[in-house]
């Protein structure tokens, strides 16, 4: 009976609300007519919102790493000098594509879990001055850590660098101000805090940057943002664009307003707030102890000799239909994520803490049942107004 019954808690792809579900199930337009451009321009419009940009923002049909190559492709030539900043699996992806462009790429690397440090970034620039872009995660989905994009965005606009961000698993989820912390250019993927499903990325470019990009020399076709921006003119793609995914664009943009971008970011950070304080009433340890410094869209949890990882992530899906992540790269095995971001309610994650303690239980670890969740509800309260 309950064979598709689930609750999806990875940190993407995310659950997709009713509303977006049936938009994207409407009769496909022709990706080049008129009624599809009309409400092709009216999303992008939209879309400027959640960057906080006055400028364009572009819709790609790709993953997020598309979005990640385009970004270097139009920027990095052989041989440029860029730094990368590497707090997790997906600032060292970065990297991999600017060497993959042949670029000269300095890490700066950190330990996992651990925040970039902006003054440490302000010295290699100042010792580095050739240096054409800095790469940097908002939020870096495998450590579950939020880097300080506005302190260092305010370091990277005095110098001639400009500043990439790949906000994937933040935008939507966890401010960010495109214009005016200085970011150059900002990633973001459908199928994190958007709520949608995989395979739309959107990028937006500032003034800094598209003056590095009109001069570039370096080979590109498909992820070619000149095109892009030559395409937009009329309301259109320079190829085939991802028309449902488009329709459903739209709506959870209109929700997002309709619920107001703050109270989105309130939600995140109650959530957060309501599983982070059922964690460590549960009696097991937070990845990122900083409350400051943690994701409001995934929370890492440590395994320890009494939890083999694995078999809770299996058990939750099992027996509970709770789908959570691992970890990943160095962090596989040493711990779990539970992902809470885009069509959320606090009570999906009131739900999530009953099946986690449930599963505990099961696994012999010493839990008491409820303890999670009296917390959490707490937190909730507290957030209404509600007294004790």
């Amino acid at each position: 009976m309950f064979n598709e019954y689930q609750h999806l808690r990875i940190p993407g792809p995310t659950p997709i609300s009713p509303e977006v579900e049936r938009e994207m199930s409407k009769t496909i337009l022709g990706h080049r007519s008129k009624d599809f451009s009309d409400i092709f321009k009216d999303t992008c419009e939209k879309a400027k919102g959640i960057f906080k940009t006055k400028e364009d923002v572009f819709i790609i049909a790709a993953s997020g790493t598309g979005a990640l190559e385009m970004a270097v492709a139009n920027i990095v030539e052989p041989d440029d000098k860029v730094l990368v900043i590497q707090t997790g699996v997906f600032g060292e992806r970065f990297a991999k594509i600017n060497a993959a462009f042949r670029a000269n790429v300095i890490v700066d690397k950190y330990e996992l879990g651990e925040v970039a440090n902006p003054q440490r970034i302000k010295k290699i620039l100042s010792e580095n001055p050739d240096i054409k872009a800095v790469f940097l995660t908002h939020c870096e989905t495998s450590t579950t850590v939020v880097n300080p994009i506005k302190e260092i965005g305010e370091i990277v606009k005095d110098t001639p660098a400009i500043l990439i961000v790949d906000s994937v698993s933040g935008l939507v989820g966890m401010d960010l101000n495109m214009d005016d912390w200085r970011i150059d250019i900002v990633v973001t993927a459908s199928h994190k805090a958007l709520g949608l499903a995989p395979g739309l990325a959107l990028i937006s470019v500032s003034q800094k940057a598209w003056a590095i990009i009109e001069d570039h020399k370096g080979p590109k076709f498909y992820f070619d943002l000149i095109s892009y921006r030559k395409n937009m003119k009329n309301n259109t793609t320079p190829f085939t664009g991802p028309v449902t995914l488009v329709f459903g664009l739209s709506k959870s943009l209109d929700k997002i307003n309709n619920e107001g971008l703050d109270n989105v970011f309130r939600r995140h950070m109650l959530i957060k707030n309501m599983l982070r304080a059922a964690v460590r009433a549960i009696g097991l340890d937070l990845f990122i102890e900083d409350d400051n410094s943690a994701s409001a869209t995934v929370t890492g949890i440590k395994g320890n000799f009494q939890i083999d990882v694995n078999e809770l992530i299996s058990v939750l899906k099992e027996d509970y239909k709770i789908i959570i992540a691992g970890g990943q790269g160095d962090l596989k095995g040493k711990i779990f994520r539970i992902g809470h971001m885009g069509y959320i309610h606090p009570l999906d994650i009131l739900t999530t803490i009953s099946g986690l303690e449930m599963a505990l239980k099961q696994l012999g670890y010493p839990v008491e049942l409820g303890a999670g969740i009296r917390a959490a509800e707490e937190v909730w309260c507290d957030e209404k107004g509600i007294s004790k």
